[in-house]
């Protein structure tokens, strides 16, 4: 009996598909960064693209485009950033995130799709629907052993279709 349990365990890791990295793991980090971006401490703000992040969170693809992007002049007067708003938030302002939630679901091309919801304006008194949902979806993708987020999907407004990451930077790269 141990002779084909040994066998039958031999078959299984040699027929079996290696497993993926946690495609959630590299989303969680960049969400963890931005909830205490947003905890309303006085802490110092964390570089979500930092090079240590951008090196080991992100795809090749992505890196690529973000330091194409942060090229342009248009960049963050202070050339940290190409963007001047929070891209996870999508805003410029936001409140202490609650509810979040990740719901990682099989995308397309081998992609692995990790939505990610919360509230951003709990606090906000200017007539914000303060229990309104945002949804960010991240694609990650494996790169070698490692899952990497390859894009960052973020809602339109109203009436227009989501904003791709990658997108938004090669427009910046191009100066548009």
């Amino acid at each position: 009996m141990k002779k084909f349990a040994l066998t039958f365990a031999l078959l299984l890791s040699v027929s079996a598909p290696a497993l993926a990295g946690d495609a959630t793991a590299p989303v969680k980090e960049i969400m963890d960064a931005t909830i205490k971006n947003w905890s309303g401490t006085d802490s110092d703000w964390v570089d979500i693209f930092d090079d240590s992040r951008l090196t080991r969170l992100y795809s090749q693809d992505f890196v690529t485009k973000y330091r194409a992007a942060i090229q342009n002049p248009a960049a963050d007067e202070d050339g940290i950033s190409p963007f001047d708003y929070d891209v996870i938030v999508n805003g410029q302002d936001a409140c202490p995130l609650q509810d979040l939630a990740y719901a990682p679901k099989a995308g397309a091309n081998g992609t692995t799709e990790v939505v990610v919801t919360f509230k951003k304006a709990t606090c906000m008194d200017d007539g914000s629907d303060k229990q309104a949902v945002t949804t960010v979806r991240f694609e990650v993708i494996d790169e070698g052993s490692n899952s990497v987020i390859d894009d960052v999907i973020t809602e339109g407004d109203a009436g227009q279709p989501p904003n791709s990451l990658k997108n938004t930077m090669v427009l910046i790269a191009k100066g548009e």
